[in-house]
């Protein structure tokens, strides 16, 4: 039996999206940092995956925002990782995101990367309106996912790249002595008064 390092096959499929997609080829994966966070239980209802932009619209390290009279000054403190500054942290929530069958897994996946900025500055795609996360409908941001997810599983030739999200959590613990991956505290926002 086998170690499964989680973030590491989630970091291999990443750059292997990067590289055959072109709807995220802006993405490098060194600047983005793959995590896994526990969830309570592993029924499959809730979140299960989440990005941490680090930095403001377009790219601004510092953004300030009013309370009531007041004045702030958000800034978010710099990461790195291995010598290199991280952008965007990912955290895929286990068990949670293991339930979920093969296609909603890569489906997750790409609706994570696909929130990353064109520009990759550290910033999120933002849509027009409200809404600026998802659209105006997150049902066709999700129809968009599937498609995308299709998409990669015709064009992939091996899918062994695949096979660490073959199975649920239960299925994984059968097949793998241990499942390890990185956890990293999300980075906590500094706000002084300006």
């Amino acid at each position: 039996m086998t170690t499964l390092n989680l973030t590491g096959e989630l970091e291999r499929l990443i750059a292997d999206i990067v590289r055959r997609m072109p709807e995220f080829g802006h993405i490098d994966p060194q600047q983005l940092l793959v995590c896994i966070s526990n969830t309570r239980n592993g029924g499959i209802h809730g979140t299960y995956a989440k990005i941490h932009p680090l930095r403001f619209k377009d790219g601004s390290r510092t953004t300030t925002a009013r309370r009531g009279r007041r004045t702030f000054i958000c800034s978010m403190p710099p990461v790195t990782h291995r010598d290199t500054e991280i952008l965007y942290i990912i955290y895929f929530l286990v068990p949670r995101f293991l339930n979920l069958p093969l296609k909603e897994k890569l489906i997750t996946v790409l609706h994570e990367l696909y929130h990353v900025a064109p520009e990759f500055n550290g910033d999120i795609r933002r849509f027009p309106g409200r809404n600026y996360a998802h659209g105006s409908s997150t049902q066709k941001y999700n129809a968009l996912m599937a498609t995308l997810a299709d998409a990669y599983l015709n064009e992939l030739e091996d899918k062994r790249t695949l096979s660490f999200l073959e199975g649920g959590m239960e299925e994984l613990r059968a097949r793998h002595k241990a499942i390890v991956g990185r956890k990293f505290p999300a980075p906590r926002m500094r706000v002084e008064p300006s």
